[in-house]
């Protein structure tokens, strides 16, 4: 996340918190896929870029070792008041502290969205990095027919079609598990993309 991104969402993180810092103010099939993926990975879970720290608190709830990563110190302040019985640490998606080979599931949910398009791969091949064999990504994002940007409530975010981000997991490592999508009716929600990746065994 560019230093950009980063003031912008400082500056709006209140906003942010009352209107989406909250798992019931989010689709129940969001919550479905993101406890399905968690029950189904071996190991601790880093949620890269959890914002207010409200999937990282559902996760805890369901009994899973996470900890939440984020750069905006509003966010990970909320965080730790809101939820002091979790891990919540001031840092980079690109630059994840953990040890190589160390966890078990990254959920990046919605928090790749700002990447351009070139630097996108630095954070997949980042959580390939940390993650143990056969670890599991969780990536949700703005799906479109294409990449492209668009004037996102903060900042310019990007739609990415499923194949091309499918394309930069696979060239960060990774296997692509599925693809989920969901068109919603407009103006809100925007159509929404995911897919679960496994490290690839290395030869």
């Amino acid at each position: 996340m560019s230093s950009d991104v980063e003031s912008a969402y400082s500056a709006r993180a209140a906003d942010y918190v009352e209107q989406l810092g909250s798992v019931d103010s989010l689709h129940p099939s969001d919550r479905a896929l993101i406890k399905s993926w968690a029950a189904q990975v071996d190991g601790p879970i880093v949620d890269a870029g959890c914002g207010p720290g409200h999937w990282s608190a559902y996760l805890a709830e369901h009994g899973h070792d996470i900890r939440g990563v984020d750069q905006v110190p509003e966010f990970v302040d909320h965080a730790r008041r809101t939820y002091p019985h979790i891990s919540f640490e001031l840092g980079s998606l690109d630059r994840l502290r953990d040890s190589s080979g160390s966890v078990g599931g990254i959920l990046a949910w919605y928090s790749l969205i700002h990447h351009e398009p070139s630097t996108v791969r630095t954070a997949l091949e980042g959580f390939a990095r940390v993650m143990r064999p056969n670890g599991s990504v969780l990536v949700g994002f703005f799906i479109g027919a294409q990449v492209e940007p668009f004037d996102h409530a903060v900042v310019t975010a990007y739609r990415w079609s499923a194949e091309a981000l499918s394309n930069e997991l696979r060239a960060a490592g990774f296997e692509v598990i599925e693809t989920h999508t969901r068109i919603g009716r407009n103006p809100k929600p925007r159509p929404h993309g995911a897919i679960i990746a496994q490290l690839a065994p290395t030869n």
